[in-house]
């Protein structure tokens, strides 16, 4: 895609919401600068295979040639399934490699990072659901762009990059699983995505 996309899909990661910073802070960016771009950043089940009914059919009158996804940890994970689906490029944060394995151990009640008093609970049957959407490998990794932290305490940031070898990465000495200073790399989402200027 040479352009800018007119429909943009954000999805969060684990335990995460649209509250999120790094969704609110591109969502403000895209509303005050890019008003005719459709944003879509839904609250995503914790069922996999339920949150990927959720976006198939809400992408489902999407132009596939005129949209694009961003996706954070495990929102990586379902955006690089979105992008294989569809064919529209991706911009990964610290995405999520092997959510099965990584989140195994997460099994049972968890809590909202946004709203501690908004509970869910991790079924064992969503580790099954995880393998059924992984995607073997990505195809063209021309239409990737991935931002990646070596400092992140949750993901490993060589698993990630060889995930997305081929992709435009970019690696940052340090950082957190959060990119906390992601308005410092929000310019090389925007530039990925022709949004800027």
């Amino acid at each position: 895609m040479n352009q800018a996309p007119t429909h943009l899909l954000y999805l969060h990661g684990f335990r995460s919401s649209p509250q999120s910073f790094k969704a609110r802070h591109m969502g403000a960016w895209i509303q005050a600068h890019r008003p005719g771009v459709q944003w879509w950043c839904p609250q995503l089940p914790p069922s996999p295979r339920a949150a990927m009914q959720l976006l198939t059919e809400g992408i489902a009158g999407w132009p596939a040639d005129h949209m694009a996804v961003v996706g954070s940890s495990l929102g990586g994970f379902y955006a690089t399934a979105v992008a294989e689906r569809t064919g529209c490029p991706a911009v990964l944060l610290n995405p999520a490699v092997n959510p099965a394995r990584d989140l195994e151990k997460y099994i049972g009640e968890q809590t909202a990072f946004h709203d501690p008093g908004q509970h869910f609970f991790f079924r064992p049957e969503f580790i099954d659901e995880l393998r059924a959407l992984t995607v073997p490998a990505i195809t063209r990794p021309e239409r990737y762009a991935a931002v990646i932290c070596q400092g992140d305490e949750v993901l490993d940031w060589r698993e990630m990059s060889g995930r997305y070898a081929g992709a435009n990465v970019r690696l940052l000495e340090g950082g957190d699983h959060a990119i906390s200073d992601f308005d410092v790399h929000l310019p090389f989402v925007l530039d990925f995505l022709h949004l800027t200027p």
